[in-house]
């Protein structure tokens, strides 16, 4: 109001941030335009907006004279956009400005939002336009938690065992048969085995898990190695055990089970948690090297971007990194093949110390930044190895009555590897699945915040399939960024509603209207490549919570689809200390999009997951577009 009223004294500087009048109190100006642009001026505040635009040289800017209300229509350089959408719904996620007609970009970052009057004032003749012919434009999609190297090695190098809509595995039959399709494979020769990710024991036929039997029944000569969809258990055949020197004699390591044979201690072939996570780490991982790939003529990682791309997704996560990862992320980096912003966490195992390695945690480096630490603190509640704080709903077989499930990490380890981040000053990210796990993880950084005092921090609770109520109040109270995966309502509902957990517990998987009603921010994710990464799939279940069988699990869980689409962009950008610069459409911002065939906020909600993404966006260039089916 003060500005506005002392501009009527200078009339022939009709714009704010010219006004000879306002000089005295440009470092009030500064530091709203800063934390969030002028779009509460209205329409007549473009001008002001990227006047601001460039944060590190805004005396140059905020000293030129820029009157296009007066006709002057004359641009120098630096106030023509490289390109311009119109035609379209543009989606902000920006409250304070939710909508615009028409958007400009320069230089990589987002240089107007506003009417298409307003935008096209930024026009030139090399300004390219790019007509949205009525479709939607979204903030480009943030992966709140998920694995871009895993998912990238998944689909270069693994047979697809995945159930439907993303497989073609129903039956310990129909994985044999994709098993023996793969045993002539590029990849099966280069890396001496037959590796196959995806299958789950709750959607096949017999409702267990395949066995070194049925695996020896594809060969006993090749090692078979195959990752279940939870990533947190494996199935192996008698080759592979004895490659892996897994025999009767072999205990069970800590935070891991090697299931046996009824009756003896003869590994029956499925390993979980900390037994099959150790053989991938040590022992299929390393043989994922540059010579078996060039030779294959694929790159996980390039693969991995690719297939977020597909779905949108402009920043990516690898949320379980080794230094074997990182180094060949940083090789892809210099080459100039990342495609997309890619977020590393290392996993804090012994012999990784995240203050040794020189890499940059605050900003991105040839689109990779080292973001900070995971850990996994407990399993898969649809494995029935997540620690809950009640038995299972129903036992597998051999399981005692009052089994609910077990931790990684006793308190002290895992209080010792979360006050590496609280000392260290760098993020830290807990997967946590179980009421139990999260119980653990609650005491423990509430011990250490006593200990070190309050600071944004931004410790994120990854999963949190059964968080209680009690349990989110705490998680206000303790500053936890929780990162939820109401894609389970989908892919396991049925699931934990039946065998799991049973009704009341099952209707509480990714409590998001908990949270919201505590003004806890969240962000939402697939944890590929568990899940896929189709962002309009994932939206879908948070808004509809609907199973395989169409019921709906918790339906006063539910949220809108805005607030969805704002986990998926300006909160995930919030979880990433990345809000400033990302996570919604804003002058100043990254200009990452993602071009949708429909606009989710006004569709039918249950048609948001049939939406296609048409063209993903990052920087202002273009990383996909939709000619091909996504993969």
């Amino acid at each position: 109001k003060r500005i506005m009223t002392e501009a009527v004294y200078y009339p022939s500087y009709p714009c704010p941030c010219c006004n000879p009048s306002l000089h005295a109190i440009a470092n009030q100006w500064l530091r709203v335009v800063t934390s969030g642009g002028l779009s509460f001026l209205g329409n007549g505040s473009l001008i002001s907006k990227f006047a601001f635009l460039d944060r590190a040289s805004t005396t140059s800017q905020t000293e030129q004279s820029y009157h296009l209300d007066q006709g002057n229509t004359s641009l120098n350089q630096s106030q023509i956009a490289d390109a311009i959408y119109i035609n379209g719904t543009v989606i902000t996620v920006n409250d304070a400005q939710p909508t615009a007609e028409a958007i400009a970009i320069k230089d990589g970052k987002i240089f107007g939002v506003g009417s298409q009057a307003e935008i096209d004032k930024l026009r030139e003749e090399d300004t390219q336009i790019i007509d949205l012919e009525g479709k939607t434009l979204v903030p480009g999609f943030i992966d709140g938690h998920g694995h871009v190297v895993g998912q990238g090695i998944v689909a270069a190098l693994a047979a697809n065992l995945l159930p439907s809509p993303d497989g073609p595995v129903d039956s310990i039959a129909s994985l044999q048969a994709e098993l023996r399709n793969w045993i002539q494979v590029p990849a099966s020769k280069a890396l001496g085995l037959i590796f196959g990710f995806g299958y789950d024991d709750s959607q096949l036929l017999e409702k267990r898990h395949p066995n070194r039997d049925d695996l020896d029944a594809i060969s006993t000569e090749l090692p078979i190695m195959l990752v279940h969809q939870s990533g947190h258990l494996g199935a192996y055949n008698s080759k592979a055990l004895e490659l892996f020197a897994i025999t009767a004699d072999t205990p069970n390591p800590p935070g891991g089970v090697i299931q046996r044979r009824p009756g003896s201690q003869e590994p029956n072939g499925v390993l979980e948690e900390t037994a099959h996570l150790s053989v991938l780490v040590t022992n299929i991982l390393p043989r994922i090297k540059p010579d078996v790939l060039q030779s294959l003529g694929v790159g996980p990682i390039e693969k991995g971007i690719e297939t977020y791309a597909q779905y949108g997704f402009t920043t990516v996560q690898e949320g379980a990194g080794t230094p074997l990862y990182l180094e060949a992320l940083k090789q892809e980096g210099a080459a100039n093949r990342l495609q997309a912003d890619v977020a590393l966490y290392l996993l804090l195992q012994p012999g990784v110390n995240l203050q040794e390695i020189d890499w940059p945690r605050g900003e991105y480096r040839g689109h990779l930044r080292l973001a900070g630490g995971k850990l996994v603190a407990d399993g898969s509640v649809q494995g029935r190895t997540g620690w809950l704080s009640q038995p299972y709903y129903q036992q597998a077989e051999g399981q005692p009555d009052d089994y609910a499930g077990y931790p990684t990490y006793t308190d002290e380890q895992l209080r010792d590897a979360i006050e590496l981040g609280f000392k260290n000053n760098f993020q830290v990210l807990v997967h946590s699945n179980g009421d139990a796990a999260t119980d653990q993880l609650i005491r423990i950084v509430k011990a250490l915040t006593e200990k070190y005092g309050k600071a944004d921090r931004r410790l994120v609770l990854i999963h949190g399939q059964v968080l209680r109520e009690d349990q989110l109040d705490a998680i206000k109270e303790l500053d936890i960024f929780p990162s939820l995966f109401p894609s389970h309502t989908f892919y396991w509902g049925d699931w934990h509603r039946d065998v799991t957990l049973g009704p009341d517990r099952a209707a509480r998987i990714s409590p998001t209207q908990s949270a919201l009603q505590r003004g806890i921010k969240f962000s939402i994710h697939n944890d590929a490549p568990v899940v896929r990464p189709h962002a309009l799939r994932l939206l879908w279940s948070a808004v509809n919570r609907r199973t395989r069988s169409n019921q709906i699990l918790g339906a006063d869980q539910q949220i809108t689809p805005l607030e969805g689409l704002k986990a998926l962009t300006i909160w995930s950008a919030y979880q990433h200390f990345e809000e400033d610069h990302k996570g919604s459409i804003e002058v100043g911002k990254l200009a990452d999009f993602a071009i949708l065939s429909d606009n989710p906020l006004t569709v039918a909600p249950l048609t948001i997951k049939d939406i296609q993404v048409l063209e993903t966006i990052k920087e202002g260039k273009s990383i996909y577009k939709a000619n091909s089916k996504a993969t």
